[in-house]
């Protein structure tokens, strides 16, 4: 299909989209809906034909005027930017003296602009304002009307007020819920954006630790094999466990249901830098963490262990995690090359500019944390190393602050609540 059949198909989507939306929009569409209402002066032009109006010339005069203001302040009532314009107002105030004119001059049928003009104040007017015209010309056209027709001033009048409050309530209802439904449509917009972001972070931190794993491994298995066929055979076990692992992750990311561990995730960085020729070190104390605390640290041990695999050089990556009742403290440092010049996403060591880091900046942010990335001052000589800080709030719905312990069966698994000592070996 051509880009011009595409663009008709997409231009006629769109017509059909916008005239739903008009067909559905509360109160008058446009001015003509109010047109009908100069009905009304059809007494007025039959004296006026018949010779029953004494000065003719100046009550035709009169009535072409009003009909010409009218049309064009009730048009331009359904414009925002005409309303308010002062071109709008002297058309009101001139139809404001053409109908003080008439009806007080002639009064009988001539009375009934009288609610025309209330209808025409109606389209402009809102709130205070409209009360502020609204009370003085009620009363105003009341006394006129009780001139000329006596007891019969009350329907005037009540006529006056009712067509300016409910023209002027219609048309607010109808403007404040297009407001409303392009508020809705605004935060429908939003709400993908936001998912958008969220899928593309995961993606990128699922990915990136990935892909690092397995190229780590492939080599590692490239360089055992001329000596030692079962060490390289069990590295490539591990990259297939790795993939299939992965794909599970990208399944759960993509359902918005991926619930890391920081157990899992420790695991997986221990065997990820061991792979890398990089020695970890993992201590963690404290009590154990809620769902999204763990979460949340997971995100941050797999960036900075896939940021130090593939960029910092390092030989030696430390890991610890310390908890308290209030808050729980990550901190990853390695002895590598530290911050270097370059991209943004390839920054050795990783930085607070990647876009990585810069994801789960604004992540933890959220969650009432901070990260911070920068170089490791005590790893070596100055700029050398490279440290990843990341803090957050115990969150008391989920994360019951306990008394906790090493565990027996690794040093990198998340200590369990039966004593107060730390876990601390290297592995």
């Amino acid at each position: 299909m051509t880009g011009k059949g595409i663009k008709g198909i997409k231009g006629t989507k769109a017509n059909r989209a916008t005239k739903g939306r008009r067909g559905q929009l509360p109160g008058p569409p446009s001015g003509y809906a109010l047109l009908p209402w100069l009905l009304l002066g059809l007494g007025s032009f039959s004296n006026l034909v018949q010779g029953e109006t004494p000065n003719p010339w100046f009550g035709a005069i009169g009535l072409l005027v009003f009909n010409s203001l009218y049309i064009n302040v009730v048009f331009r009532a359904f414009h925002p930017v005409s309303r308010h314009s002062r071109g709008t107002w002297w058309a009101l105030a001139g139809l404001a003296a053409t109908t003080f004119g008439l009806g007080g001059t002639y009064g009988g049928s001539w009375l009934l602009f009288f609610p025309l003009f209330g209808l025409a104040c109606g389209t402009v007017l809102r709130g205070r304002n409209l009360v502020l015209v609204g009370a003085p010309l009620t009363a105003t056209v009341a006394v006129i009307a009780a001139l000329h027709d006596g007891w019969g001033a009350i329907t005037i009048a009540y006529g006056t007020v009712i067509s300016m409050s409910v023209t002027a309530a219609i048309l607010a209802l109808s403007e404040t819920v297009v407001q409303l439904r392009a508020t809705r449509q605004e935060l429908a917009r939003s709400a993908v954006e936001e998912e958008r972001l969220r899928f593309s972070r995961d993606l990128h931190d699922l990915l990136g630790h990935t892909l690092s794993v397995i190229v780590v491994k492939s080599e590692a298995a490239r360089r055992l094999a001329p000596r030692d066929m079962d060490a390289a055979l069990a590295q490539v076990t591990d990259i297939e466990s790795v993939g299939r692992q992965a794909l599970t992750e990208i399944r759960e990311a993509v359902t918005g249901y991926r619930d890391g561990s920081l157990s899992t995730e420790l695991d997986r960085a221990r065997s990820a830098l061991t792979a890398a020729g990089i020695e970890p070190l993992v201590r963690q104390s404290g009590p154990p963490l809620g769902p999204r605390t763990e979460a949340l640290l997971g995100w941050v041990v797999r960036e900075a262990v896939t940021n130090a695999v593939r960029h910092s050089g390092a030989t030696r990556c430390e890991i610890t995690v310390d908890g308290a009742p209030e808050q729980v403290r990550l901190v990853i440092t390695d002895d590598g090359r530290g911050v270097r010049s370059g991209p943004a996403e390839d920054v050795g060591g990783g930085t607070s500019g990647g876009t990585g880091l810069r994801g789960l900046t604004e992540r933890l942010a959220v969650a009432g944390g901070s990260l911070e990335a920068g170089s490791a001052g005590s790893a070596g000589s100055a700029g050398r190393g490279f440290r990843v800080t990341a803090v957050l709030p115990v969150d008391p719905a989920t994360d019951v602050p306990t008394t906790a312990t090493a565990s027996p069966k690794s040093p990198t698994s998340p200590t369990s609540p039966t004593s107060p000592t730390e876990s601390e070996r290297p592995a």
